[in-house]
């Protein structure tokens, strides 16, 4: 736990035993200045407000912080609590230290909100900071760590607020970063305001339990030291205990007695270089029986934040679990302060990142892509919680390279993990070398082998089973720019239509014309009135109007005259933003209409359907279509099929439909009688010709009674 500070000759001492005495005396003068900024005001709980900067910069200095991250620390509610601009902070202090209290101010004004639009807007300009420099970020965490430990002076209603807020957001990010320790801090303070009432009676389980259990801890701990040293291998071994918010959330998520949680005792060996790991490893599985399945290391394949320890869980006397954490003490470091052990500004120029660093640079660059792929911030803010998973998977390509996915993850997840490429142009997979489905979840150390295809793109269906933020932002960015740039194409062809009516075309617009109507719109370009038009949201033949009308001498607007209505003509090869109506299955031959949805583009019904006559009332949604001449397609149509109950009666309009070259999409039976059945099938056929072929054939069946085209 990191201890707070009360004084700044308190925090010299710390700050003397890693930093230079220049340094020292900066963050200092940061103090004095933010002291004297912060002058007359004061915190909820009666202490001058300059207690609580100092107190962040406490728990930095614990973490080895460099002094641009404390004075950073000492000055970060300047800017929003006392009217000094960021420039001002900038001449005093350097740019450096300007942009982290910037920074942390950004994310500070995110705390106030209340809306999901704009914290999720303001979570975005956290992304962009961290992405700059890091450091924001644990500046503040520490801040929101000491706001934590001093929620009880606040109503119940934010206190509430904050600590969900910390539980959902922050404590992931510090787990992500590897900070255990205020992760671990988060949490229990977070639970304890949210349910005071548990958190207090499983901390007094905890003891009691603690009491009870301390003969046995003692006789495990020396049995463990006294093999470590008859095998020579200096080590610390600690017992290790749970913290509260864990013991919660196994009670309540494996639904666990509390008696099972804590039937487990568990152990952690430190010792000097990765070698006596394994050595050591192998000392206790001599003394112990391991579990089979339970050893994980951690050391060969580090968890995403940098996390790296052997794992083993053992059965001890009278069968008692026993876990067991083996690490160096560089690895001890590194899981409790995360990305903040050796930080990386204390170091020499050159000197490569560890593993930590580059694992924490690795997600924040994926941050950004995620940013600028999103479609909107709360799009974003979702994916970012998404990869804010705890658990992970660790699966290989087929060169024996790594790769960390979410736990859940499939084979998209990790396609899109490879590249982004590969991911839209993803066909299939091979998992161990068999096909399996892509909707598959993967298991750590499998081989994941993508197939691609140069003419594949993503399927909307992807993101009913897709878990990492990546792969799901990228779905639903290639989907969203398809979508658009087939609403221009389906938009462009109805303003020509519409134009041509009126006697002339797109080409023939000058572009004064085309100005006019972008200024009168509102519209930022010319491409986006022809999407609006290709969605729905806008009237091609009003557009054609507004485009060609001009202003007389009295400045009225007159319009075109002699409007020429032709139809718009159908080819079956418009994608998806020329639908066929489900009541009516319009087939080439039929006489045509189109109604236009903002939802599914050009809607095409028969001239006969009921849905036709209702919205022909409405002529700005209706436009007249027709079929090409050398039309190409497939097109479902639905049959009502009279029949007597006979045994294989099905089989036989199955091949019958089949032999003429129609696929069969649906069936249904519904029994009229005792002798009578109602069959509905839909199938595919080419037009009005190729289905009369096959109604033909049906009726010739001696159970046939009656075949027609369903009407709803």
């Amino acid at each position: 736990m990191y201890k707070e500070v009360d004084s700044i000759e308190s925090l010299g001492s710390t700050l003397h035993s890693y930093l230079s005495e220049d340094q020292v005396n900066q963050i200092k003068r940061a103090y004095y200045y933010a002291e004297q900024a912060h002058e007359g005001q004061r915190r909820r709980s009666g202490e001058p407000y300059v207690t609580h900067p100092l107190a962040v910069a406490g728990i930095l200095a614990d973490m080895h912080m460099d002094h641009q991250s404390l004075m950073a620390a000492m000055l970060h509610d300047v800017i929003e609590d006392t009217g000094i601009s960021k420039s001002a902070l900038g001449k005093q202090f350097g740019e450096t230290v300007a942009d982290l209290v910037d920074g942390v101010s950004k994310l500070t004004q995110m705390e106030s909100q209340t809306r999901a639009e704009a914290q999720a807007d303001n979570f975005q300009k956290m992304a962009l900071a961290m992405a700059k420099d890091i450091r924001v970020i644990l500046v503040k965490l520490a801040d929101r760590l000491h706001n934590m430990r001093t929620l009880r002076v606040l109503k119940t209603e934010k206190r509430q607020r904050i600590a969900k807020e910390t539980l959902d957001m922050y404590a992931p990010i510090a787990q992500r970063l590897g900070m255990h320790n205020i992760r671990v801090e988060f949490e229990d303070l977070g639970f304890a305001a949210l349910n005071p009432m548990r958190s207090s009676r499983i901390r007094s389980a905890v003891k009691s339990a603690r009491g009870n259990r301390r003969e046995i801890i003692e006789q495990i701990k020396e049995s463990i030291e006294a093999c470590l040293e008859r095998e020579g291998h200096p080590a610390v071994v600690s017992g290790r205990e749970k913290h509260l918010y864990s013991i919660y959330q196994k009670m309540r998520t494996k639904r666990k007695a509390f008696a099972d949680i804590m039937d487990i005792y568990a152990f952690r060996i430190v010792v000097d270089n990765v070698d006596t790991c394994y050595r050591v490893l192998g000392c206790i599985h001599s003394l112990y029986k391991p579990v089979p399945g339970q050893f994980k290391d951690y050391i060969a394949i580090p968890k995403s934040n940098g996390y790296q320890s052997l794992h083993t869980i053992l059965k001890g006397m009278h069968g008692v679990p026993i876990e067991i954490q083996i690490r160096t003490t560089e690895m001890e470091e590194m899981a409790n302060h995360g990305i903040a052990a050796h930080w990386l500004y204390k170091t020499n120029e050159g000197q490569p990142l560890n593993g930590s660093h580059t694992r924490a640079r690795q997600w924040l660059q994926g941050l950004l892509e995620m940013q600028q792929r999103a479609g909107d911030s709360l799009e974003f803010i979702e994916s970012v919680k998404i990869d804010l998973f705890p658990d992970e998977v660790y699966v290989f390509t087929p060169n024996g390279r790594i790769l960390e996915l979410p736990q859940g993850s499939t084979a998209v997840d990790f396609a899109y993990a490879v590249h982004t490429d590969v991911g839209n142009r993803c066909v299939a997979c091979r998992i161990n070398r068999r096909l399996a489905p892509l909707s598959e979840k993967l298991q750590s150390g499998q081989t994941v082998e993508i197939i691609t295809s140069s003419g594949a793109q993503p399927n909307v269906a992807w993101l009913n089973f897709v878990v990492s933020g990546k792969a799901r932002t990228n779905i639903r960015h290639y989907l969203k720019n398809q979508l658009s740039s087939e609403s221009v194409a389906l938009g462009r062809r109805l303003l020509e239509k519409a134009l041509h009516g009126l006697n002339t075309s797109i080409e023939q617009l000058s572009e004064q014309q085309k100005e006019r109507l972008l200024s009168n719109t509102g519209v930022q370009t010319f491409e986006r009135v022809l999407e609006e038009i290709g969605l729905g949201n806008r009237v091609s033949f009003l557009t054609a109007h507004q485009l060609l009308a001009e202003t007389d001498a009295d400045g009225k607007i007159t319009h075109p005259e002699g409007s020429k209505h032709q139809p718009l003509v159908i080819r079956g090869s418009e994608g998806f933003r020329v639908n066929y109506a489900r009541c009516c299955y319009p087939i080439p031959g039929d006489a045509i209409v189109g109604f236009i949805s903002s939802e599914r583009g050009i809607v095409v019904h028969t001239d006969r359907c009921h849905n036709s006559l209702d919205f022909r009332n409405n002529p700005e949604r209706s436009v007249p279509l027709r079929w090409d001449d050398d039309l190409q397609g497939e097109f479902s149509v639905e049959l009502r099929i009279e029949l007597e109950k006979s045994r294989g009666i099905i089989a036989v309009l199955a091949t019958r439909i089949n032999g003429y070259d129609a696929n069969i999409e649906k069936i249904s039976i519904d029994e009229e009688g005792p002798h009578l059945n109602i069959v509905h099938v839909v199938i595919g056929v080419h037009s009005r010709v190729h289905l009369a072929r096959i109604m033909k054939q049906l009726r010739g069946i001696k159970e046939v009674l009656k075949v027609v085209r369903a009407k709803h």
